[in-house]
């Protein structure tokens, strides 16, 4: 059975517990549903760049970067959460959520920002 080598899974791409339905596999998910809004939301505040100028250009820009920190780090985030099911015992990570919270209210506050003035 010959196999496309340009669309073989590389080696660690599969699920590491064997079974597809565990948890890292739906945190894997929410965390791709987060970068998804991350880049809508970044699309459309461009909307508002013959108004607001440079303003917007820093908001898509920090947008863009949370929307790239989240998925760089995304493969790291499930092999930790593969192994701590392992080992039976699994710390949230509590820091990729405070980075994220935080980069959600400032967007926040900036997008108010944006449209009262």
């Amino acid at each position: 059975m010959d196999e496309n080598p340009a669309t073989a899974p590389l080696p660690g791409d599969g699920p590491l517990d064997g079974d597809p339905g565990l948890q890292p596999e739906r945190t894997a998910l929410a965390w791709g549903r987060t970068v998804l809004t991350l880049v809508a939301a970044s699309a459309m505040s461009l909307r508002w760049l013959p108004d607001q100028g440079p303003f917007v250009l820093a908001m898509f820009g920090l947008t863009v970067a949370a929307g790239t920190g989240i998925y760089a780090t995304q493969r790291r985030r499930y092999r930790r959460s593969v192994e701590g099911i392992r080992a039976g015992h699994l710390t949230p990570d509590t820091a990729a959520v405070f980075w994220t919270a935080g980069a959600c209210v400032v967007l926040g506050a900036l997008g108010v920002w944006l449209v009262l003035n």
